[in-house]
């Protein structure tokens, strides 16, 4: 008797917790994985470094940074449990627009001649603006009428594209100005990728619009009962991921120092693979900001490494498809799994 009181008197013997292993670290070695192996398929089919050649990983990055900047926008989206399939029409659109009020007095065939030579700001501002719009426009259509993301954004995702055609008459926009071509000029598209990827990241981690936004996409009706105004907070996701969008479209008309109506063609799809990649779950309430940029790094390293083995575009974009569907895959099982804890 006096042992079982000394047993319910003593001290409980608390187990140390473990300390959790952040979902990035999984994503990263992934990266080093796939960078290994495109760096021993090299040496054996090519008899080069794929890891040690400095301008190959420079293309690699610069080309990754407009997906990146997209899929920053897409994240949040998803996040919310919604889609956004609007966003490479988007860049076409804003890439036509802002070049058209880039160009300059020098260029025979202005698309506005008495407005050439603008201060690098006017087109870049016009850009977003017409970016912005087009995630509003997203978000009010999904808020108000009640349809799905999914259809929303397809039908954004056609019609912004018909209208970067319509432009111009489906002409080529040229003669940019200098100030202009300097946003997306050496490293600057990675400078500014970096910078609104560490922005967006503070700002889901530790802001009242990330608290919501992860409240919305784990249980909508309790986020609602809880005082968030869903509807709201939904149009100003949209509203953001169609403004990165629209940045999107003025770094890559910059960088190419022209503008094409088909520009951003499967931009979206890869935005998307990004983020889904980077652990951003299609259902809703998980997703990180750093996950998707390891994601986007991801997606660089394997075309960049398939260019370098040889590999034809046509099973590139085949490899592409299966490696979404296995982090999909990956995501719904994690699903069940943390469903049955």
């Amino acid at each position: 008797m006096v042992s079982k009181v000394a047993e319910a008197a003593a001290p409980a013997v608390t187990r140390p917790k473990r300390r959790r292993v952040p979902p990035e670290l999984g994503i990263f070695l992934v990266l080093i994985g796939i960078a290994l192996l495109c760096e021993i398929l090299g040496w054996i089919f090519v008899g080069q470094s794929f890891l040690m050649n400095l301008q190959r990983l420079k293309i690699m990055i610069l080309q990754v940074s407009v997906i990146g900047i997209i899929s920053v926008g897409v994240t949040q989206v998803i996040i919310t449990g919604g889609i956004d399939l609007s966003s490479g029409s988007v860049v076409g659109l804003t890439a036509m627009v802002a070049a058209s009020f880039a160009q300059s007095s020098t260029w025979a065939r202005a698309v506005y001649p008495a407005l050439t030579d603008m201060p690098f700001f006017v087109p870049i501002g016009i850009g977003l603006l017409i970016g912005l719009l087009a995630g509003y426009i997203n978000g009010q259509l999904i808020t108000k009428t009640k349809i799905p993301p999914f259809i929303a954004t397809l039908g954004m995702m056609v019609s912004a594209r018909g209208l970067s055609k319509l432009y111009t008459k489906g002409q080529p926009i040229s003669g940019l100005t200098d100030q202009f071509n300097f946003i997306g000029s050496g490293i600057w598209p990675v400078i500014v990728f970096l910078i609104i990827a560490i922005a967006f990241h503070i700002v889901l981690r530790y802001t009242r619009y990330g608290k919501f936004t992860y409240a919305i996409g784990a249980n909508v009706q309790a986020a609602r009962v809880s005082g968030i105004n869903v509807e709201a907070h939904l149009v100003k996701v949209y509203a953001i991921a169609g403004l990165l969008a629209g940045l999107a479209g003025i770094i890559t008309a910059a960088r190419v120092q022209t503008a094409q109506a088909g520009m951003g063609v499967n931009y979206e799809l890869d935005a998307i693979a990004a983020a889904v990649i980077g652990g951003t779950s299609l259902t809703g309430g998980v997703g990180r900001i750093a996950g998707t940029v390891i994601g986007t790094v991801i997606l660089g390293v394997m075309i960049s490494g398939f260019t370098f083995l040889n590999v034809d575009a046509y099973y590139q974009e085949i490899a592409k498809g299966f490696i979404i569907v296995a982090a999909v895959a990956i995501d719904v099982y994690r699903q069940k799994k943390r469903a049955k804890r």
